[in-house]
C-alpha cells in the first residue's frame, strides 16, 4: 500500500512537511471547484444550444389599440408555413404571452391591454437549409417592421461568456498547479536540510541518487495524495451544498430560479476523481526532480 510504504530514511518522522497535505488539500479544493464550474458552464451552453437548434423567433410590431388584429399574423404565418423547411409556426396568444410576462409583471395583468409585440414560434428542419435573409426580408415585405429572430446572436454572447469563463478556470488551475509545485520544492528541500547528514552519508558509501529520490518521491506521493483526497471531498461537499442550494430556491419559485443546475455527463463529473491523483503525481515528480538535482552538487 502507497500509504504505508516504509521508508530507509526517517521522513515520517520529519515535522517540515507536515504542512503539505493541507497545502495539496487546498489547491486540489480550488482546481475542483475551477473545473466544475466549467463543467457546469458548458453543459448549460449545450443544453441552450440544442434547445435553440432548429427554433426562430418571428416579432411583429403591436397592434394598433384599435385594431387588435390587422391580419398581420395571418399574412406572417402564411409565409411562414408556405417556406419550405419551415416545420410548424404558432403565434402566441394573449395566455401564452401573459405567461412569459409573469415573472416580471405578476399574474394580475392583461397582455391584450398592452402595446406588445406579436411573437411568432417557428420550428426549422436544421438540415434544410433555410434561407433566414431571404425568409426575413419576405416576412418585412408582407408585414412591415417584422423581424426574424434566430437566437444566434444571444447564443454568441452566451458562448464568448463561456469561453471567457473557461480562459479563466484554466489560468486558476495552472496557478494551482504552480503553487503546488512550489509548496513540494519547498518541502523536500527542508526535508533534504534536515536530513543532509544522512544523505550524505549515503552518498558516500555509494547509494544511488536515484535510491535516495525514491524515499523523497514515495514520501511526496503519499503525502499528495492524502492531501488530494481530502481536498477532493471538501470540494465535494461544498458542490452538494451548492446543489442542494439550487434545488431549494428552485423549488420555491421557478422564476427565481437564479442558480444553475450541475448537470453534465457522469463520465465528466468522474475526471475530478483524477486530481488527486494528479496531486500524488505532480508531488511525486517534483520531489524526484527536487532531489536529483540537489544531489548532483554533492561531491
Amino acid at each position: 500500500m502507497i500509504f504505508r510504504t516504509r521508508l530507509d530514511l526517517p521522513l515520517d518522522r520529519d515535522g517540515s512537511v507536515r504542512f503539505l497535505p493541507w497545502i495539496v488539500a487546498l489547491m486540489v479544493y480550488l482546481a475542483s471547484l475551477a473545473l466544475a464550474g466549467t463543467l457546469v458552464v458548458r453543459d448549460g451552453v449545450a443544453r441552450w444550444d440544442r434547445g435553440l437548434s432548429g427554433t426562430l423567433t418571428v416579432e411583429l410590431p403591436a397592434a394598433s389599440a384599435g385594431n387588435r388584429d390587422d391580419g398581420a399574423i395571418e399574412q406572417a404565418l402564411k409565409v411562414l408555413r408556405t417556406t419550405p423547411g419551415v416545420v410548424r409556426a404558432d403565434a402566441f396568444d394573449a395566455q401564452r404571452t401573459a405567461e412569459l410576462l409573469e415573472p416580471w409583471l405578476g399574474n394580475d395583468i392583461d397582455a391584450a391591454d398592452l402595446p406588445l409585440p406579436r411573437l411568432i414560434d417557428v420550428h426549422v428542419e436544421p438540415s434544410a437549409g433555410v434561407d433566414l435573409a431571404a425568409l426575413g426580408q419576405r416576412l418585412a415585405a408582407a408585414v412591415p417592421g417584422a423581424k426574424l429572430d434566430d437566437h444566434r446572436r444571444w447564443l454568441d454572447r452566451v458562448l464568448r461568456t463561456a469561453v471567457a469563463i473557461e480562459v479563466v478556470a484554466g489560468l486558476v488551475v495552472a496557478l494551482v498547479g504552480v503553487a503546488a509545485v512550489l509548496a513540494v520544492i519547498f518541502a523536500t528541500r527542508t526535508g533534504l536540510a534536515v536530513h543532509h547528514g544522512i544523505v550524505e552519508v549515503l552518498h558516500l558509501i555509494g547509494a544511488r541518487d536515484g535510491y535516495i529520490a525514491r524515499q523523497f518521491e514515495r514520501h511526496a506521493l503519499r503525502l499528495g495524495l492524502k492531501g488530494g483526497i481530502a481536498g477532493l471531498l471538501l470540494a465535494s461537499l461544498t458542490l452538494v451544498g451548492f446543489a442542494a442550494a439550487a434545488a431549494q430556491v428552485g423549488a420555491i419559485d421557478d422564476a427565481m430560479r437564479v442558480l444553475p443546475a450541475l448537470g453534465a455527463p457522469a463520465i465528466e463529473w468522474a475526471l475530478l476523481l483524477l486530481l488527486p491523483v494528479a496531486a500524488g503525481l505532480v508531488a511525486m515528480l517534483t520531489a524526484r526532480i527536487t532531489v536529483l538535482r540537489a544531489l548532483k552538487r554533492l561531491p
